[in-house]
């Protein structure tokens, strides 16, 4: 017998997808205004298994940075064990690779994370810590 689902988890299941179509084929994207919906690419940690994940991102010049509310969203722990992801902008399909800075995931140390990523990644472990909010980066590869 297959255990309820909470009713939160339930709720945004299917909320996604409806969702996440038409943000994959860019409604909402951060395209004129820095403030949009990606679609998020993941892959489980333990199971291999593709989730694509529309979140709310905010562009900062080439980086798209992107938090959650709800406390249990797995995709912060999907992102932290395989940081190789893609992601979708405008309708297409994008490389990059994703840093996550969340209470319960250890972070990288700042002289290990590309310059551009740094100066984000200080003030993103602050909030992290302080209201124990997940943060992740999305820096494109080339």
């Amino acid at each position: 017998m297959r255990e309820l689902q909470p009713l939160e988890t339930e709720f945004f299941r299917n909320l996604n997808r409806v969702i996440e179509p038409l943000v994959r084929a860019g409604f909402g994207n951060p395209v004129l205004w820095p403030t949009g919906t990606i679609v998020v690419e993941t892959s489980g940690r333990r199971t291999g298994r593709r989730y694509d994940v529309p979140v709310v991102a905010t562009r900062f010049g080439e980086l798209f940075v992107f938090s959650t509310v709800r406390r249990h969203s797995q995709w912060v722990k999907n992102l932290a064990a395989n940081p190789e992801v893609r992601y979708w902008m405008a309708g297409q399909s994008r490389a990059a690779r994703a840093f996550v800075f969340a209470p319960e995931v250890e972070s990288l140390p700042p002289d290990s994370l590309p310059l551009q990523v740094g100066c984000l990644a200080n003030m993103l472990r602050q909030q992290s810590s302080l209201l124990g909010i997940s943060f992740a980066i999305l820096a494109p590869r080339s």
